[in-house]
């Protein structure tokens, strides 16, 4: 059977070497980290979302962008700074507002098939993840705000979601931990949660018990084509290129994250995806108080652009905003702030044992993740699944795996 390289070990990544093994394929599967899934799939927010695949290819969201730049904690946050790889993907972010609605129904689509992938998996290989099957409540402060949500949820029902109004006195009966006040609600109870971490740790483990080999702390510097099939170029990523390794596959799956445009580059194609920061922090649940004072229904403020989970007993996440500021880690204290404040202000908890986080979602301008061949024979895409990559990936990993077999099964 052909030997296939999945270049990322992030939850995208791993899903793909998953199921290629799973299909009979030699796999490897290669990392510049030292563990598997230890960038965008460590701490995000937890939700496996259809109820938030309405895309952001509107007007109104570059509009907040221009009014927030300069407010630190704004939930979407421009710098401003010239780069052409930033100005370039808004650009085509704009021409993208055409294909809004076809957009949001078809992702709404794919995460409703997405779920049962993703259940299977772990049921099949007893991954444990603090999967709560609870739903998703979204809530909303003023009749505005909660006026825009009705249109944008004609969309995602007709993506066949069940997702229906609630009442503020609902809001409560449905998640008593909340003490704010809000205008209305909408709820899908088929939406779930879970740790990415967890889940992609336990998968990979599965995946290399099944016979995949995962080769950790290599950074790809180049891939050949010369030879027939794909020479990969790897080194540590320490080491600056110096003492190189290569290893030979029939064909690689790009699973990069962040990094699938330095390695679409490398096989001739062009996959314009953008680092879009997003902000976490896990409070610990340290005494009793806290522990009933948390909520256990996924939610999401769409004022504050906030989304929370509860995983397990005495963990709660709590994650948001979007910040666009290149290929940049930092955790900045301006922006952890608000998810504490807001933390505070929405229920009665401790908040003194706080871990913070930021990640890079790998976002295209309309987007959409790329679920394609490249150029040159033996070159598959997996990537650019943004703020959805936990929600999409057991559909797209099947869809590309589906890919493979289609040219090299008799």
């Amino acid at each position: 059977m052909a030997h296939i390289a999945v270049l990322g070990a992030g939850i995208t990544g791993v899903t793909t070497a998953y199921l290629l093994n799973q299909a009979g394929y030699d796999v490897t599967v290669v990392e510049r980290r030292a563990y598997a899934a230890m960038e965008t799939s460590y701490a995000n927010g937890g939700q496996l979302s259809a109820s938030n695949a309405e895309v952001w290819n509107q007007p109104a969201t570059l509009l907040k962008g221009l009014r927030w730049m300069f407010q630190a904690d704004a939930p979407l946050l421009l710098n401003p700074a010239p780069s052409w790889h930033k100005y370039s993907w808004l650009a085509e972010f704009l021409w993208a507002i055409r294909k809004y609605r076809d957009n949001t129904v078809l992702t709404t689509q794919l995460a409703i098939e997405a779920r049962r992938h993703l259940f299977a998996m772990a049921e099949q290989e007893g991954v444990e993840f603090d999967l709560e099957k609870r739903g998703i409540l979204h809530f909303y402060h003023d009749r505005k705000s909660f006026a825009a949500a009705r249109k944008s949820n004609v969309l995602l029902q007709q993506g066949g979601l069940e997702r229906h109004e609630v009442t503020a006195d609902e809001i409560r009966r449905i998640e008593p931990a909340l003490t704010g006040r809000y205008y209305g609600g909408f709820y899908t109870r088929s939406d779930a949660t879970g740790d990415i971490h967890k889940f992609t740790r336990g998968l990979a483990r599965a995946t290399e018990r099944k016979g995949a080999r995962f080769l950790y702390g290599r950074e790809v510097r180049g891939l050949d084509f010369a030879q027939g099939g794909v020479r990969i170029d790897m080194s540590e990523p320490e080491s600056g290129g110096r003492d190189r390794e290569s290893l030979h596959a029939d064909a690689i799956v790009i699973c990069g994250g962040v990094g699938s445009r330095g390695l679409a580059a490398m096989a001739g194609d062009r996959i314009n995806v953008y680092p879009v920061k997003g902000y976490s922090i896990t409070v610990h649940l340290d005494d009793e108080a806290s522990v009933q004072g948390a909520p256990w229904t996924s939610l999401l403020d769409e004022k504050a652009k906030i989304v929370t989970s509860r995983l397990g007993r005495d963990r709660f996440r709590v994650a948001g905003t979007a910040e666009f500021n290149g290929e940049n880690r930092d955790i900045r204290a301006d922006r952890i702030d608000p998810l504490v404040r807001w933390t505070r202000a929405n229920f009665s908890m401790n908040t003194s044992r706080v871990v913070p986080w930021a990640g890079l979602r790998p976002m295209m301008p309309d987007m959409m993740p790329r679920i394609r061949r490249g150029r040159r024979g033996g070159v598959y895409y997996n990537t650019g699944h943004g703020h959805l990559g936990w929600t999409l990936s057991g559909v797209t990993a099947t869809q590309v795996v589906g890919l493979i077999d289609a040219d090299m099964r008799p």
